[in-house]
């Protein structure tokens, strides 16, 4: 039933005289309420072309996101993109994986890299064709910029989620925030400065149940310092700094395990 009624329709365009549009633009930058579905309709592309241009897995979108448009134009665009990127105050690996369409494991298997931590000047391959040829370079930065990092720098969630076999296991409700949420200074409550570097492991406790500055490891999230406190953040209650907005919303709020290191 479909083809009879499209086909009518081209004729009834015709006989009108309104014309399809010539090509679509070739990229698009995501607006608020904007979905794949929506976006590849009004660019008469399909929604697998944009996934396909972009190394999408999923049909998640986020407002801002530059997306390319048509697989024939991404292609003809992804032979001169940019095979490297170098990193610069402020950025997080899911900031760079989003904004060159990977993901975060890609990224740090390419770079050989076993934290989310990084740090500017860093140069990292961000296409997994010239991986090969450039992650040595990329390996070689890395730990060099390690050296120099703040002595606040902790262990990623992603190399420390076993919990330790030492320490005080406690129970607790947890929710996330990041160093620009509302009425934030971006100064942590003992002098951290984690809006200089977002990927700092930060947990806001109450310190009358965790004292500040002590080592605490989190179920999924890795060593973290106690070094925030917040007004909701009473009894067995944490806040766990995220890097962006996205993941601390993804987050939520759970009841996770944590262990008082010290």
């Amino acid at each position: 039933m479909k083809k009879p009624l499209l086909t009518l329709t081209a004729l009834a365009g015709l006989s009108l005289g309104v014309a399809a549009p010539a090509s679509a633009a070739s990229t698009h930058t995501v607006q608020s309420g904007d979905t794949l579905y929506r976006i590849a309709v009004n660019n008469n592309v399909s929604v697998n072309d944009i996934k396909q241009a972009n190394g999408l897995n999923s049909n998640m979108i986020y407002p801002n996101q530059v997306l390319k448009l048509g697989k024939a134009e991404a292609k003809s665009q992804a032979s001169t993109a940019s095979k490297t990127y170098t990193v610069k105050s402020g950025d997080t690996l899911y900031r760079i994986a989003l904004n060159h369409g990977v993901s975060v494991n890609q990224l740090m298997t390419w770079n050989g890299l076993n934290s989310d931590l990084i740090f500017p000047g860093q140069e990292f391959a961000v296409k997994g064709a010239a991986a090969a040829s450039v992650a040595n370079d990329a390996k070689t930065t890395t730990p060099k910029a390690s050296t120099s990092a703040p002595v606040t720098k902790t262990a990623s969630s992603t190399t420390q989620t076993q919990a330790p076999a030492s320490g005080q296991t406690m129970t607790v409700e947890a929710t996330a925030y990041t160093p620009y949420c509302a009425g934030c200074s971006g100064i942590t409550a003992t002098g951290i400065d984690v809006r200089s570097n977002p990927n700092q492991k930060v947990i806001a406790v109450d310190p009358s149940v965790i004292p500040l500055g002590s080592k605490v490891w989190v179920e999924g999230y890795g060593e973290a310092i106690a070094g925030d406190t917040g007004g909701a953040i009473k009894g067995n209650k944490i806040d766990i700094l995220m890097p962006t907005q996205e993941q601390a919303l993804a987050f939520g709020r759970q009841s996770i395990t944590i262990k008082v290191l010290n």
